[in-house]
């Protein structure tokens, strides 16, 4: 049976992490490494994750991006029409996300900034905790929930 795909990315915040998750994730998962390929302190996290993004929507799959804060990496994914992206700091908002947002990709704190920032970045036995709560938490089919992400599908096409 093959194994799911699963595309990551991070800017230089999210590099360690990412190196780290795909690590921890490569048995289970095909992963599919969207960049940056290495540490480089003069990247933009936007251009990681539009490629995340676009090849989860394209190909149905899930995407995980780190950047230093989530937020950066989360805002761009969702300019994507069908990304729903959302920003984790605990499996439990994770799991309500894929149950009741469909969402499918995960953004999380990578914390690595320039400037040591106290208390800003998720360790990778946290992460790791995370990031499974999200892939292996199904959607509910809801009928509530399904007419929800419908409404946020009919904004996207209004754009």
């Amino acid at each position: 049976m093959a194994k799911p795909i699963l595309y990551i990315g991070a800017d230089h915040a999210g590099y360690r992490l990412k190196e780290q998750l795909k690590q921890l994730f490569s048995r289970q998962y095909q992963l599919v490494d969207c960049g940056n390929a290495v540490y480089d302190t003069n990247d933009d996290y936007p251009i990681f994750a539009e490629k995340v993004a676009r090849e989860a929507v394209k190909h149905e799959a899930f995407g995980v991006l780190i950047c230093g804060t989530a937020e950066g990496v989360c805002i761009a994914a969702n300019k994507v029409p069908g990304a729903r992206a959302i920003a984790a700091c605990s499996p439990i908002i994770a799991k309500l996300a894929r149950q009741h947002n469909n969402a499918n990709i995960l953004c999380l704190a990578g914390g690595r900034m320039r400037r040591p920032v106290p208390g800003l970045g998720l360790t990778t036995a946290a992460a790791s905790k995370i990031v499974h709560a999200f892939l292996t938490t199904p959607f509910s089919n809801a009928t509530r929930h399904k007419r929800r992400v419908k409404m946020i599908t009919r904004i996207e096409q209004r754009r």
